[in-house]
């Protein structure tokens, strides 16, 4: 792509997701890009990790009027109701935007049934909490290796950084497509995860219900 970002040269519906690796956000410059649509903020990893820059970025974030999710990082090993109580501490539904987002990269070791066991329980507590499903987050080979034909009916974010689609062995209709980890953008010093909705899938699919 030799600098040519993919935003530069297309009419897809674009976003970012950052953590703490991010630094200092000039949110009020991301703001001003219009290329951007959404924002993926990391929230909490595990049992009792908390992301050092996640509120300061959800404030600032919401207050120059982007559109915010949030997300946790799976750790298959640690209890599923510790994990659902650290991320729903910090992950508190009035302030979402979007759909909450559950990073999967890792079986910590696990075999895959083991894995898929450990994972869908945590997925289904979530699901209860905020009364609507997660975007789930994972690679390609990932997906092949571990989830292929498990995510049916979910809104999932692929990422794989080439230049062409993510092609799943079972042809999986994913939502999304992160197709870079070394973006840039103004406002944000260095690398930025950047990730752009697929064919038909629009911005109103992940937009949080909030429920009366």
């Amino acid at each position: 792509m030799a600098g040519v970002e993919c935003e530069d040269t297309c009419n897809h519906i674009h976003g970012i997701d950052i953590s703490h690796y991010q630094g200092h956000v000039f949110w009020e410059t991301i703001a001003e890009n219009s290329n951007m649509a959404y924002v993926y903020i990391k929230a909490t990893e595990g049992g009792d990790r908390i992301d050092s820059k996640y509120e300061n970025n959800l404030k600032t974030a919401h207050k120059n009027g982007l559109a915010v999710g949030s997300y946790h990082f799976y750790r298959p090993k640690t209890p599923q109701q510790k994990q659902l109580r650290n991320f729903t501490t910090q992950c508190r539904p009035h302030e979402q935007d979007l759909v909450p987002m559950i990073d999967i990269e890792v079986t910590n070791g696990l075999q895959t049934q083991a894995f898929c066991d450990s994972l869908f329980k945590f997925l289904d507590l979530v699901e209860k909490y905020y009364k609507q499903k997660p975007l789930l987050y994972t690679g390609a080979n990932f997906y092949d290796k571990y989830l292929l034909g498990k995510l049916d009916g979910y809104k999932v974010m692929i990422a794989q950084y080439t230049q062409h689609e993510p092609k799943l062995k079972d042809d999986l209709d994913y939502t999304l497509w992160q197709y870079t980890g070394k973006g840039h953008i103004k406002g944000i010093k260095g690398y930025v995860d950047k990730s752009r909705f697929m064919r038909r899938h629009k911005l109103k699919e992940i937009r949080y219900k909030h429920k009366k």
